[in-house]
């Protein structure tokens, strides 16, 4: 079993709407419905003083949900951990009809949950074996 990570730039977008908790509670509420998503509570927002922007979190049976805004720079991080598996979503069109994005990236990453063969001591993994064992490429720096 795995989970997936999605993480979300989006740049380009309406300040004003990126200063708004309805515009930020409206993406939250649209997220949640159309990807069956269930919300263990309220979401928390933290607004920062002008002219900064908005962090928030809604936590989910499946995980967590967040958001940061950033209006000084037109953009936004949304970040999305499901531990079950959930359709794509059309995120850049979303984010465009929502919050005005007008270029969007949207990376995502399995996230194991077990541990792939036997640890030792404790010791580091190593990722060359945890990326053989996970058939994924790993970029060395």
């Amino acid at each position: 079993m795995m989970g997936r990570e999605i993480m979300v730039e989006a740049y380009g977008c309406n300040a004003e709407r990126l200063t708004n908790i309805v515009h930020l509670q409206r993406l939250f509420a649209t997220i949640v419905q159309e990807l069956s998503l269930h919300p263990v509570g309220e979401a928390q927002w933290h607004q920062f003083p002008h002219p900064g922007g908005i962090t928030g979190m809604c936590m989910l049976a499946e995980s967590h949900l967040t958001v940061h805004t950033f209006p000084e720079h037109g953009s936004v991080c949304v970040n999305l951990f499901c531990c079950t598996p959930r359709a794509d979503w059309p995120w850049a069109s979303k984010l465009e009809q929502l919050l005005g994005a007008s270029h969007v990236t949207v990376r995502a990453t399995s996230r194991p949950y077990a541990q792939p063969g036997p640890a030792v001591d404790n010791e580091p993994y190593d990722a060359i074996a945890i990326a053989s064992a996970f058939n994924a490429p790993l970029h060395k720096s």
